[in-house]
């Protein structure tokens, strides 16, 4: 029996389509929505939106400007992972199982087009899913659909003791004495 299925399909490992805790009643089958602030921290911070979803795939917008330049004027290529990051990272969760998380174990990304100020889309799709481990990719857009940098990222799914306290959204504050047990 496969325990994993492509994506292409919109099945993943866990037999579902799609998993309904995360995604909003917003989403239309197309994956667009309203915009949604990125619940992390780090997504705050970096202005982060959620603008679709779907099963295994996300779209996240970021307004680039001097504010995030790196010291040759240009957008820093960690905001750029940050954004890529983000987007795969709402495109995996939504082939777990409620109870389940996961956290990025590997990320490989390709600076392809200089950025200095503009919106820029984060398109990021899972390629499989597996019962352990996952591939999700990423393409970053300009404004003008043009490929600024290319994105691919592994995956690991958490679930019992090693998600807790990890659920998409959740607050981190109250989890710092289960960190020290673990």
């Amino acid at each position: 029996m496969n325990n994993s299925i492509e994506n292409h399909h919109d099945r993943f490992a866990n037999g579902k389509v799609s998993s309904n805790l995360r995604e909003t009643s917003e989403a239309s089958a197309s994956g667009s929505m309203m915009p949604e602030e990125f619940p992390a921290p780090i997504g705050k911070l970096l202005g982060l939106k959620i603008t679709g979803r779907g099963p295994g795939r996300a779209t996240v917008e970021f307004e680039a400007s001097e504010r995030y330049a790196n010291p040759m004027g240009t957008l820093h290529g960690g905001v750029l992972c940050d954004l890529a990051d983000a987007a795969m990272g709402v495109a995996y969760l939504s082939t777990l199982a409620e109870g389940e998380s996961a956290t990025t174990i590997e990320l490989k990304i390709n600076f392809l087009r200089p950025v200095w100020n503009g919106k820029l889309y984060a398109e990021a799709k899972v390629v499989r899913a597996g019962k352990v481990v996952g591939l999700i990719e990423c393409d970053i857009l300009d404004e003008r659909r043009r490929l600024v940098a290319r994105a691919l990222s592994t995956c690991m799914t958490l679930r019992g003791r090693l998600a807790k306290g990890r659920q998409f959204g959740q607050s981190n504050e109250n989890h710092e004495h289960e960190r020290n047990d673990m």
